[in-house]
Formats: structure tokens, sequence, C-alpha cells
């Protein structure tokens, strides 16, 4: 990935078809998403149906004749089939405008007797093989809007990240209490599924980030760090998502919405927990990542530390005969003064020089070896 590309990652999405001075409640869709897909979906105690609607007739058609009705619309571009849906279902301007603008912070509002839900889904995209033999994972978020009324839950998806087909394998088999509840059980059902597919990506970073650790107290790379920094880059990504999830859980369970039931409040409250502990762990890891820079620096710190160890006794073992051979460099004119390096006339002072520079450092090695420096462990001995 280039320098630029990278930047551009870090960038703050935006909607870029939002015109600066328009009306509060106007919008307008982005022509580049992907087109619209919807299902419709209709349950009762003992009775389910299941089908791909291109317009809105047969959604017609069945409204009033189910305890839930469930329409699940996936990709935003189909601008005509979206303003009906907000039509048929009398979806507040505003709820629309947050549905079409993405890169909303997740939150709950009220409108009258319905209520309008915005959480972000997560998924993972495994990427190519890192250095150190792991395989990292990208993190993919995408808005998700609900509109919730009496009897109906309407969802709108920005792509093809889909934290709720557990969901709706639940309906088509029939497991659980889905089928006998209403829509406010179905509510709190899509919110479960969206939280709980947050766990699995949190322990694909704790698994990474101690293989990290474990590599970066080993073998230090530029390449851990690289990945030490993205997975913090990744984690402050899910906690843009998730955090404000929990202000919007708090908001329903303190205004108590009249079409929730006590026992829906009830399961909403152990969603609040989730989000609550996810936090906690999302937190953690981000520290975590401060922390394994601090052990790569330290790592590097005593790797460098050896190395200058190293030299520092190379040179002290060398100093000696260093300086024996500086002594006999000098040009002394020996015939000027019986003192001027009287040894260079002996038949053997080379072999006295060789021998002086080869007992001197033998003894710097005594020396060494006796105060300790070197151990095998890179500490001193006592």
């Amino acid at each position: 990935m280039t320098k630029r590309t990278r930047a551009k990652s870090r960038r703050t999405p935006v909607a870029p078809h939002l015109v600066q001075g328009a009306d509060p409640e106007s919008y307008v869709f982005d022509p580049n998403a992907p087109k619209s897909v919807v299902s419709f979906i209709a349950y009762g105690a003992d009775k389910f149906i299941e089908e791909k609607v291109s317009d809105l007739t047969p959604i017609q058609a069945q409204l009033g004749k189910w305890p839930v009705i469930w329409v699940n619309v996936e990709g935003l571009g189909s601008g005509e089939l979206i303003t009906g849906l907000g039509e048929l279902f009398h979806i507040h301007a505003l709820a629309m405008e947050d549905i079409v603008h993405l890169h909303q912070r997740a939150k709950f509002e009220q409108y009258d007797e319905n209520f309008f839900l915005v959480a972000h889904m997560i998924d993972r995209i495994e990427k190519d093989p890192n250095l150190d033999g792991t395989h990292s994972e990208q993190v993919a978020t995408e808005q998700v809007s609900m509109y919730v009324g009496e009897g109906f839950v309407v969802t709108f998806q920005e792509g093809p990240v889909d934290a709720t087909k557990p969901v709706l394998d639940r309906l088509r088999k029939g497991r659980g209490k889905l089928r006998s509840h209403g829509a406010d059980y179905l509510t709190y059902a899509l919110i479960d599924s969206i939280i709980d597919a947050y766990y699995p990506v949190l322990e694909i970073f704790g698994e990474r980030l101690e293989i990290i650790e474990d590599h970066i107290l080993d073998a230090p790379t530029r390449k851990l760090v690289a990945n030490v920094h993205e997975s913090k880059r990744e984690l402050l990504t899910l906690r843009r998502a998730l955090f404000p999830l929990r202000e919007a859980l708090s908001s329903i369970l303190r205004t108590s919405p009249a079409n929730f039931s006590p026992e829906t409040l009830l399961h909403l409250r152990d969603c609040y927990d989730h989000v609550v502990q996810i936090t906690d762990l999302i937190e953690t890891y981000r520290e975590l990542c401060s922390d394994l820079m601090d052990v790569y620096l330290s790592s590097i710190s005593n790797k460098l530390n050896e190395v200058m160890k190293t030299l520092t006794i190379v040179t002290t073992i060398c100093a000696p005969p260093t300086l024996i051979a500086g002594i006999y460099g000098m040009n002394f004119d020996n015939a000027a003064s019986p003192f001027n390096m009287p040894e260079l006339r002996w038949h053997y002072g080379y072999f006295f020089a060789l021998a002086m520079m080869v007992i001197s450092s033998a003894l710097m090695v005594v020396l060494l070896v006796r105060s300790g420096r070197f151990s095998s462990n890179g500490k001193d001995e006592k």
C-alpha cells in the first residue's frame, strides 16, 4: 500500500452529495451506491413467508395481515424504491436523510409512536500473510438503519456486510421466541446480532496482538511496528462504530418506548452490557498496542546496547596491541641516541613486540571475564 493510498484510507469518510445550505429534510441519493435489493419477510406464530420484491405492490397487499412485517433493503442506489418505502411506512424526512446520507453516528430518535435507530455492522476481510507468517484482518464497517413501528421493522443496509442473516435463519427455521413475539423483539434480535458480530473480530485482534508481542520480543522489525499501527487504527474504527451505540441503547432504556414490552427492554439491557464489555475490550487492546510500541523501542534499545557492548569489548581487547604498534611505528633514529628504541636492533625484537601484543590482549580478556562482561545472557554475572 502506497503512502498516498494509506492517507486516503485514514480520512474520515463524508457524504460527497451533501449540499451546503440545503433544506435539512432534503436528501440526495448517491449515484454510485449499489442498486437496492428488497426482501419482504412476514411471519406469525405458526406461519412465515419470504420473497424478493422489485416494487412495493406485494408489500402493500400484505400490510395489516401479519403480526410482524420486516422489509430489508440492501443497497441504497434505487431512489424511487426507497422513497416509496418511506411514504408507505411514513418514515420521517429527517430519518430518510440519515438513511440516505451514510456515515452517521449510531443514534436513537423517536418520531411519535415510531422510532429510528442507526447502528454499524462489522465484518473482517483476510489480507495477505505478514512477514512473520501471521494473517492480518481488515475491518469493514457499514451502516444499518432501522425504522420501527407497531408491527413492522424496515432496515436499510449500506452494502454486502450483513450481520442480520442469523436472525433471518432463526425465522426460517422457527427457532427461539422470534415468531411468537412482536416487532420490538425482532428489533432486539437484530441489534443483538449486530453486537455479537464484534466478538469474533476482537478475538482475532487479541490473537494477532499476542503473536506480534512474541515476535517483537524475539526479533523486532519495522513490519511488526506497521502491524501494530494498523491494529491500533482499526481498533479506533471499531470504537467509533460501537461507542455511540451505547448511548443509543441507553436512550431506548431510558425512554422505554410504548411499543416495547418489558421483556424486550430487559433483553436490550443485556445488549447494553455487551456493548460496554466490547468497548472495554477495545480500549484494552488499544492500550496494549501502545505498550507493544514501548516493548519494540525497548527491544531495539537492548539490541543496540548489545552491539555497543560487543564493539566496546573488541575495542578494549585491541587497544593495547594498537598502542604497542603505534609506539614502534614512530620514526626515531636509534643511531642518534642509545635510548631511541634499542630493541629495534635486537635479533628477536619483532617477536618481542608480537609477544607483548598477545600477552596484553590476553590480560584484557582475563580481566573482562573476571568482571562478568562475557556473560551469555547479556547481563553482568555476580
